[in-house]
């Protein structure tokens, strides 16, 4: 009875030091979001002298200024189309390649899946002169076109890796009763494969998501002209060389933000479930 005791005292004190830890880690990840929504709000005086998080004065005119002035309507919908695009295409080459390095046989299988590994390795501002130089070559430098096959090849490997670990832990008892059924593979792959890897593709749709909503520099490399540049180049309408409009860019990020939070909270039940059966490996 005593020893019962002193376990749940041990587990209820285990319990609540990790719950401490956890909540210094959320509040530390939500102060910095929470301090650029209340900036955004401020005036170009207070923005610093008051650090509250709850302005004496909203001021919501800041987001219709940092729209309008930003140019946000052309490159928001430059960002939502180029987001959209890229994530459907790494979603069905990767899961295609995936279920194929997976379940199917052919000569150089392995080496072709450990050089997508490799791939993974490698930065992507260091593939960026190999990458200027195909673009060029093929004549999609400058274009929608270009950009979004890159950043489609930017997001594969990834994908590729996650799916595939997936796809090998899924019991094949369960293609093979739709093999039975008359399925061909590419069927099993719609009805059987994906439908199961829900989990894991939200990870890989939010994931992505987000690294084409705020990528900036291979956009820079691509584009010459600016009307076709993705939303992040927006937000340097606000700083200048000796002044920056800290509300306006506050304003500016928080409209940037709201977006993908949207996205993650869609995705959130899905993404818990595809880590806690291992989707992703630390």
């Amino acid at each position: 009875m005593k020893s019962q005791i002193v376990y749940k005292i041990q587990r209820i004190f285990t319990n609540t030091i990790i719950h401490l830890l956890l909540l210094t880690v959320a509040v530390s990840c939500l102060y910095p979001m929470l301090w650029v929504a209340a900036s955004s709000l401020k005036t170009q005086e207070t923005v610093f002298k008051d650090t509250s998080l709850v302005p004496r004065e909203w001021r919501f005119q800041n987001y219709v200024q940092a729209w309008r002035e930003g140019g946000f309507g052309r490159h928001f919908l430059n960002s939502l189309v180029y987001t959209v695009l890229v994530v459907m295409g790494i979603v069905l080459v990767s899961s295609l390649a995936a279920y194929g390095f997976s379940r199917l046989e052919f000569p150089g299988r392995n080496a072709i899946f450990y050089i997508f590994l490799l791939a993974m390795m490698i930065p992507v501002p260091g593939s960026f002169v190999a990458l200027y130089a195909l673009l060029n070559k093929l004549r999609l430098r400058n274009t929608e076109v270009g950009y979004i096959l890159a950043m489609i090849n930017v997001g594969l490997s990834t994908s590729i890796f996650l799916l595939k670990t997936f796809f090998d832990k899924t019991p094949k008892e369960l293609e093979d009763a739709a093999r039975i059924d008359g399925c061909s593979k590419f069927g099993i792959w719609w009805n059987v494969a994906l439908p199961l890897a829900k989990p894991v593709l939200a990870v890989v749709v939010v994931f992505n998501a987000l690294n084409v909503w705020n990528e900036y520099l291979l956009a820079l490399l691509i584009f010459d002209d600016r009307p076709k540049m993705p939303l992040q180049v927006a937000l340097q309408t606000f700083q200048g060389e000796f002044l920056t409009n800290y509300p306006l860019l506050m304003a500016g990020l928080t409209i940037t933000a709201v977006p993908i939070i949207i996205l993650y909270l869609l995705m959130q039940k899905y993404i818990v479930k595809g880590v806690t059966q291992g989707a992703i490996v630390g």
